[in-house]
């Protein structure tokens, strides 16, 4: 079960990037944080080439990361706007069914055809995040639905999550045609080309200020380099669903960073129903999928 293992290391690393995330958020804005996030993963990532050296590419590599490059920007940037417009309590749960839309892009764009079990195990996943966050938020099973016809924020969510999905896709695929670190390097360096327009029409007055917070972005590189080097091993070994889906588990580690980090404790009581249906959908797929 190495991808399994790979899988949590990815979710536990994610959970702590999005935490130096969220303090360079708060420290200076989230365009430069998403911009760093982008740059500084680029050394870390390339560590591995010095053993590994250049792969042979196959077709296809350059347009992965091309739309890599379009659909995580894209999809960052939303998700940006729909915390800017939108109630952050209802973003979250809408913005986790990105794993729905995760299985049709990966069945068109990778062929990949999930078991019923395994969509049994991925549904359940989706529903246990859902659940998590709205009964965490005090929040009717269908208000983020209804908030899509009366917020902008939650609109701006969902096309974040339908963004998401094919970012997933394309950097398996440039995993496929390259390796692991190659993939890393080349998908995030195209999706820094691509941002860096953005980040230098609404924040360019915190370029200089950068250098004041390297300690920051030094961990954020690192952590963001270990979430797509240990992903993208995983998906090697199988299906992009799957690994997402166990990634879930991230959820606990960013509660556990949130709780002693930043003193966020309120709606962890609630969060036990959800977690034990993620949990649930887990040992579906680990087992069975």
């Amino acid at each position: 079960m190495d991808w399994v293992f790979l899988s949590l290391v990815s979710g536990l690393a994610q959970a702590s990037r999005n935490a130096a995330m969220k303090h360079l958020g708060h420290s200076l804005d989230e365009y430069i944080s998403v911009l760093g996030r982008f740059l500084f993963i680029l050394p870390f990532a390339a560590v591995p080439l010095l053993w590994e050296g250049v792969p042979e590419l196959k077709p296809g590599f350059y347009w992965a990361c091309f739309f890599f490059a379009i659909s995580q920007t894209a999809a960052t940037l939303f998700l940006s706007k729909a915390l800017l417009y939108g109630d952050i309590t209802r973003v979250g749960p809408l913005w986790k069914t990105s794993l729905i839309w995760l299985v049709v892009f990966a069945f068109f764009m990778l062929g990949e055809t999930p078991s019923l079990i395994g969509l049994a195990g991925i549904g359940l996943t989706v529903a246990g995040v859902y659940l998590l966050n709205i009964t965490r938020m005090r929040l009717s099973p269908l208000e983020p639905i209804r908030a899509l016809f009366v917020d902008k924020g939650q609109r701006y969510a969902l096309i974040s999550a339908v963004l998401y999905a094919p970012s997933v896709a394309t950097f398996k695929w440039a995993v496929l045609t390259s390796n692991t670190p190659f993939a890393t390097v080349g998908t995030y360096a195209a999706a820094a080309l691509c941002a860096f327009p953005v980040v230098a029409r609404y924040s360019s007055t915190h370029f200089s200020q950068m250098s004041r917070h390297w300690k920051s972005f030094f961990l954020l590189g690192l952590f963001a380099a270990l979430t797509s080097l240990s992903q993208g091993e995983a998906y090697r070994i199988q299906l992009s669903s799957y690994v997402e889906s166990v990634k879930q588990m991230e959820i606990f580690f960013a509660m556990a960073l949130g709780y002693f980090l930043f003193g966020e404790r309120e709606g962890i009581r609630e969060a036990v129903g959800g977690g034990a249906v993620i949990f649930l959908g887990v040992v579906l797929l680990i087992l069975w999928g």
